[in-house]
């Protein structure tokens, strides 16, 4: 993915999002069209180069997240933001799934202030529109810093896809994504 990077010659942009596993994540976005790269870290603690053994603890503040750097030319941050909706549940505080604790936060790492408005305003229409049953406690924060996690959780599903956890957890997110969003989103 990084290759796509250097030789992209338009401007690029990132978002940074959690919805719980980044597994999960970054199963979703990163072969969505517009998508150069998507990779699976850590964001929002205070722990300075966290491992995944602290950033499970629950004690370093991180969540998991997938730093996704794409091509606005491509595909818009609202479309970034309609997949990151969509693909996991916004009213869990702290959990998605069995996957339970801070690290699991649905929440939004803004890197711009226009990101911040739309992060906020689709939010706000979201939850009134009713399309929830509970209130969406995703949390909208400003990026500070993002720390990559080690390379065995990088392209975790393309490189362990009969695994069981990527047989019964991100197969089936992945598939009821492309069944709503398309192939190519």
């Amino acid at each position: 993915m990084q290759d796509a990077i250097a030789h992209h010659t338009g401007p690029i942009e990132t978002a940074t999002f959690g919805q719980g596993c980044f597994w999960c994540s970054e199963a979703i976005f990163q072969d969505m069209k517009g998508v150069l790269s998507a990779v699976s870290g850590y964001s929002g603690g205070k722990t300075l180069h966290p491992s995944y053994e602290q950033v499970c603890s629950g004690t370093t503040g991180h969540a998991e997240v997938i730093q996704v750097v794409y091509d606005p030319a491509v595909i818009s941050y609202e479309q970034l933001l309609k997949a990151f909706w969509g693909s996991h549940d916004p009213t869990t505080l702290n959990r998605q799934g069995n996957d339970v604790g801070t690290q699991y936060r649905s929440v939004i790492f803004y890197h711009t202030e226009h990101q911040k408005e739309l992060a906020e305003k689709y939010k706000k229409e979201l939850d009134e529109s009713g399309a929830y049953n509970s209130k969406i406690v995703t949390e909208i924060s400003p990026f500070t810093e993002f720390y990559p996690a080690e390379d065995y959780h990088q392209q975790y599903y393309k490189m362990h896809g009969n695994a069981p956890y990527c047989q019964f957890v991100i197969r089936p997110k992945v598939e009821k994504f492309k069944k709503v969003f398309g192939e190519g989103v």
